[in-house]
Order: C-alpha cells, then structure tokens, then sequence
C-alpha cells in the first residue's frame, strides 16, 4: 500500500468525524423549529410592509432571538403573550402571574437586541 493510499481512509474519517461535529454544533443553536421561525418571520413581515429588506431584518430578528431566548422560553412567553388577551379570570392569570412576567420580559429583551441589530 503507497502512502497516499492509506492516508485516503484516515482523511475521509476525520472528515466524518468534523462533520458530525458541526452538524451536532448546529442542533444545538438552531432549537427553534422552521415552523416557529417562519411564524415569527410573517408577523414580523406583516409589521414592517412585507418588502425584502423586511425579510433580511425579520430573519436576522428570529436569529438573534433564538441565539438569546431558548425554545422552551420562547413558547411560555408566546403562550403568554397569546393567553392574556383572554377576557375574565383565566387571562387575567397570565397578565399578573410572575413566572409570566418574567418569560415576556426576556422575549421583548430579546426582541429589543435583535430591533437594535437587525434594523
């Protein structure tokens, strides 16, 4: 066997290895779901007139939130957000409950970083 030849399977191995590595790196990042990105991005469109640097600033915003506001975080204050416009008792929970309060704050946070980045 030449040299060349059995350094082919050791060099094809690392690139395995590198790219397992990224891919696992990436997941870790990229949390949010497409579906959850895209619904943030048409809101934000709807927003900011639906041109295409409102794309650009409305996908670099979902970025930047979601390199800030895990998934998780991100649900409990959309669900928040969405539960206290209920009318009576049940609303009015989400709108005083602490542990709300406190996820809608680090969503508009998060929101206010990507404003200032983004746009």
């Amino acid at each position: 066997m030449t040299l060349v030849g059995s350094v082919r399977p050791i060099v094809a191995a690392l690139m395995a290895l590198m790219t397992m590595a990224v891919a696992t790196h990436a997941q870790d990042f990229n949390d949010y779901p497409t579906s959850a990105r895209v619904e943030y991005a048409f809101g934000c469109l709807k927003a900011n007139g639906e041109t295409r640097q409102a794309i650009e600033q409305c996908s670099c915003s979902i970025d930047v939130i979601a390199s800030l506001v895990p998934f998780e975080r991100y649900v409990t204050a959309e669900t928040v957000l969405s539960m206290s416009q209920v009318r009576g008792n049940l609303g009015g929970q989400f709108r005083t409950s602490e542990q709300a309060a406190s996820a809608l704050n680090e969503l508009r946070r998060a929101q206010a970083e990507a404003e200032v980045r983004c746009f």
